[in-house]
């Protein structure tokens, strides 16, 4: 893997999929969980300046904070519970475009204001933690991001 990372910044899409195969080579070879994840966190943050990436992993029932590039963050979210604990709970990726319309929003940022959240499973299917990016402006995520973030987290 280069030290640098290489962005076609021509759309978002063609950021994403340079941005990937760029992850996959990162992570490949490396059995550190925390560096990967803190490796994708930098990665993701370096190549789109979302306002806060980072990963809460599955810990004895609750969400527990893991690397993250950004303000500092809330350390533990309950199973349900905001957009994180929601996504957990449901097990699917959820797109809000604003925050403050999403019924119980954990604001660990009052900058926040819009947010995308997507499930890591096992090889049993179980949800074991999930890839959490804020923006600070209204509206920031669309499929193009579900889609992409999706097969970004299928790497772990």
């Amino acid at each position: 893997m280069a030290e640098e990372l290489i962005i076609d910044k021509r759309g978002k899409k063609e950021m994403y999929a340079t941005l990937l195969p760029q992850i996959k080579a990162l992570v490949e070879g490396e059995s550190n969980r925390v560096a990967n994840l803190a490796n994708v966190a930098a990665a993701l943050k370096q190549t789109f300046g979302f306002f806060w990436v980072g990963f809460y992993l599955v810990e004895d029932g609750e969400l527990v904070l893991g690397p993250f590039q950004g303000p500092i963050a809330c350390t533990r979210i309950r199973y349900g519970r905001g957009v994180c604990g929601t996504a957990w709970k449901e097990g699917k990726t959820l797109v809000v475009p604003d925050v403050d319309k999403f019924p119980g929003h954990i604001a660990c940022s009052s900058a926040s204001r819009s947010e995308i959240v997507v499930p890591i499973y096992n090889k049993e299917k179980e949800v074991v933690g999930v890839l959490d990016i804020d923006s600070d402006r209204l509206a920031e995520f669309d499929e193009t991001d579900r889609e992409w973030l999706e097969r970004i987290v299928a790497v772990f």
